[in-house]
């Protein structure tokens, strides 16, 4: 029980700098308008205009905290000739020509949107999913997601971000990322530790018992 505690206690303290570090410096006031108009000519092909992906495999931008979204563009783009901090070759192509200020406001028009609410399919997985979201598992040393993310999934202004109603299939992705350090932009590898502790019926689970969460 102590080891659990112990880290839950290094996961709520990582989330500030993996979430928020940096790229909002020096940055002016963001424009929603302005990010609304790159968004209809970069983004809304896969994400939607509003920010709600119709393909389960693009993650819903509407209403995720802001500066999430925008490390996570800042992330995608390299920096002269080292790899990005968060490799994909499709938003590597996106965010090349977007400048910082620009990922600021498709940031800021994206977080005002309205969120559409998902649903969990997967009746057999409902409990373990609520189980491992409510109460983690300190056996595994595995912390509740709810810890971070909010009881009802809504994240925590500008240090962990929203998860509600997010596409299953992208959640479960990004998790089994995680867990093979395919995605490494966590500082501290706080969800690369985490992810690194659940089976694949667990990460299948809570990504589903997500989707529900309104």
């Amino acid at each position: 029980m102590k080891r659990a505690l112990a880290f839950l206690g290094f996961a709520l303290c990582a989330g500030p700098a993996y979430l928020c570090a940096g790229p909002s410096e020096g940055i002016a006031k963001a424009d929603p308008a302005k990010g609304q108009s790159i968004a209809n000519q970069v983004c809304a092909a896969c994400h939607g205009a509003d920010g709600n992906s119709p393909v389960a495999n693009n993650p819903k931008l509407a209403g995720q905290i802001p500066e999430y979204l925008q490390k996570q563009l800042a992330n995608f783009k390299s920096v002269g000739v080292g790899r990005p901090e968060r490799e994909s070759p499709v938003m590597a192509g996106m965010v090349v020509n977007l400048s910082p200020d620009d990922m600021h406001n498709v940031a800021a028009y994206y977080a005002a949107q309205t969120a559409k609410p998902g649903l969990a399919k997967n009746k057999e997985t409902l409990a373990l999913g609520r189980k491992i979201w409510r109460g983690g598992d300190a056996a595994k040393g595995l912390p509740a997601c709810a810890a971070c993310h909010g009881a009802a999934g809504a994240g925590l202004p500008a240090s962990y971000p929203r998860l509600a109603g997010q596409h299953a299939e992208y959640t479960e992705t990004q998790l089994r990322a995680f867990r093979s350090g395919e995605r490494r932009n966590d500082a501290n590898r706080m969800m690369q530790t985490i992810a690194g502790r659940m089976s694949d019926p667990e990460i299948r689970a809570v990504a589903d018992f997500i989707a529900g969460l309104r």
